[in-house]
């Protein structure tokens, strides 16, 4: 019977180790994480109202205080660039170029900004239930998309009003625009998210990234003064690397209809080719973040 058992360890410990249990790898997580969030939608849905229902809590005007904002600061700009600086007298119908460029880049802004905490905020429901945690980032996103479907609609108002509705072929731009912002956006606050928990400052960094990037967008000013100032150089193809540019420009294409039939106004060439790389790489970049998001959500818990 020794003699029996002593072969019998020798074969075990002569074979190879097998894994047993879970194998998830890579793509097989990201489907799990995918189907997770399908089975909570509906408190995704809730999550998102809760968002809308929590800003405008009692407020006298409501959901108007998401259209104050953009507006204040189209008038600012137009005030301070578009008239004290010249720069309405270069572009066309420039309260709807500011306005159209300010809205997709609210909406980026609000992803990330209210991506970033999202996790935080709700750190008593993460410490009591066991979900998914990827619906905290995504309730931001449907919030950050209500408040878009808004100014979408007064900015779309606004052409009617000003007789230039964008009834041409360049207005497909336009979903592509807003497809690599949500994208784009939802990847960045997967990321941050998960690194605000563990580092607070986080939440700071992002206020001055968002700042620098809205300045390195052509939102208030015409990407025709980048052109005619770097003409062609290795910092021109660098600035249209930025996805946030080629997402402004796109949604501006489709919608500033005086700036598509103004012939003194440069667009860059492949626009449409551009967008749909930077949308190929978003999404690539969304898989990578919600992966290291889906690492790091184990001590979400104990850190929170």
């Amino acid at each position: 019977m020794s003699l029996n058992h002593a072969d019998r360890v020798e074969r075990v410990i002569a074979d190879d180790l097998v894994q047993v249990g879970d194998r998830r790898g890579l793509f097989r997580g990201t489907v799990d994480s995918v189907r997770g969030v399908l089975e909570y939608r509906e408190l995704l849905g809730l999550l998102v109202r809760r968002e809308i229902r929590a800003r405008y809590k009692n407020s006298v005007l409501g959901i108007v205080w998401s259209l104050m904002r953009p507006i204040v600061q189209l008038l600012i700009y137009y005030v301070a660039l578009g008239q004290f600086l010249g720069a309405a007298r270069a572009t066309p119908e420039f309260a709807v170029f500011v306005f159209t460029g300010l809205t997709i880049w609210g909406l980026f802004a609000e992803i990330v900004a209210g991506g970033t905490s999202s996790v935080v905020n709700n750190s008593g429901l993460i410490k009591k239930v066991f979900l998914p945690r990827e619906i905290f980032p995504l309730s931001a996103v449907g919030s950050a998309l209500f408040n878009f479907g808004i100014q979408f609609v007064i900015l779309i108002a606004a052409t009617v009003l000003s007789g230039s509705f964008p009834l041409h072929r360049d207005l497909l731009y336009a979903p592509l625009a807003i497809a690599l912002v949500i994208v784009l956006g939802s990847a960045i606050a997967f990321l941050l998210s998960a690194l605000n928990v563990y580092l607070r400052d986080t939440q700071h960094i992002v206020d001055i990234l968002v700042l620098v990037l809205f300045w390195a967008s052509p939102i208030v000013y015409n990407f025709t003064f980048v052109h005619d100032r770097l003409v062609g150089t290795f910092a021109e193809s660098l600035y249209l690397a930025n996805p946030l540019t080629l997402a402004t420009l796109g949604m501006q294409k489709a919608i500033w209809l005086a700036g598509t039939e103004d012939p003194t106004i440069y667009w860059p060439p492949h626009l449409g080719l551009r967008l749909l790389i930077a949308l190929a790489i978003s999404l690539v970049l969304l898989w990578i973040c919600q992966r290291v998001f889906s690492r790091l959500q184990s001590n979400f818990a104990q850190e929170l």
